[in-house]
């Protein structure tokens, strides 16, 4: 945090802090529940709640006078869902990415089970304008942001995945049946980052990771491209976990917390 910001005011961070309480409980609460749980005395934890309840921000039951968290809070979690772009967000990102790398890099979802290309940011020699441009299409099962959003379909999502778009050979290196394509998988959820290997363009290799969002679903992927000659299978250590850590931190501000998630 920069330093002009680092005197935090007391009051909201112990409001925010009952609210993530109360938000991680998932169920009704007693004062003094709140209160031993955020290490607060009971008359500070009933002013703060209080000034929750008058703005409708919690709720009360008036039986059992139990506090839990209002809708008011979805009210505001859509509107900034309306206004949120995941593109806005991760360009800085990519452009950092990009830099650090000396490699192009992008930013893709999946639509009507393909991957679509939503952002690109060129590399030293404009490679990413012949592979991938914005709007650009992309089987999932050849790429690496394709086959990060394939962990989120189940056993029966694959197979209507393979039914409907089928594994096409896109070059030697291309995954062609469902074996193949389950044990890829594995792998790529257990190391936590994705490649393609010369699957989708020969004489090209990516590196891509997983965005998620507040719900742990993976809603996107960024990666990495570039030329076998300045993207060797020796550089993957340490081109990887600059892909992991950008996309984690462009999945922080669409509020996924990876501690809760169990993922750290």
């Amino acid at each position: 945090m920069p330093a002009k910001l680092s005197k935090l005011n007391q009051s909201v961070e112990k409001s925010l802090q009952i609210i993530e309480i109360l938000a991680k409980e998932r169920s009704p609460m007693r004062l003094q529940d709140i209160a031993a749980a955020c290490g607060m005395p009971a008359s500070t934890v009933l002013r703060m709640l209080n000034t929750l309840l008058v703005y409708g921000y919690i709720n009360q039951d008036p039986v059992s006078l139990q506090y839990s968290l209002s809708l008011k809070f979805a009210q505001i979690g859509s509107v900034v869902c309306e206004t949120v772009s995941l593109r806005d967000i991760a360009h800085p990102f990519l452009v950092k990415l990009s830099r650090s790398c000396s490699e192009s890099s992008c930013l893709a979802v999946e639509e009507n089970m393909e991957v679509v290309y939503t952002d690109v940011q060129d590399g030293p020699d404009n490679m990413l304008k012949i592979m991938q441009r914005i709007g650009k299409r992309a089987p999932m099962h050849a790429t690496g942001i394709g086959k990060l959003l394939l962990l989120n379909y189940d056993n029966k999502a694959i197979d209507r995945y393979i039914k409907e778009k089928g594994l096409p050979v896109l070059s030697p290196n291309t995954l062609t049946t469902k074996k193949a394509l389950l044990e890829e998988l594995e792998r790529i959820r257990k190391q936590g980052y994705a490649m393609d290997n010369e699957e989708c363009e020969l004489g090209a290799r990516c590196v891509a990771a997983p965005i998620r969002d507040y719900t742990g679903r993976i809603v996107a992927g960024i990666s990495v491209s570039g030329p076998l000659s300045r993207l060797p299978m020796t550089d993957i250590e340490k081109v990887a976990p600059l892909v992991v850590e950008t996309a984690e931190d462009i999945s922080k501000l669409l509020a996924y917390d990876a501690k809760a998630a169990g993922k750290e």
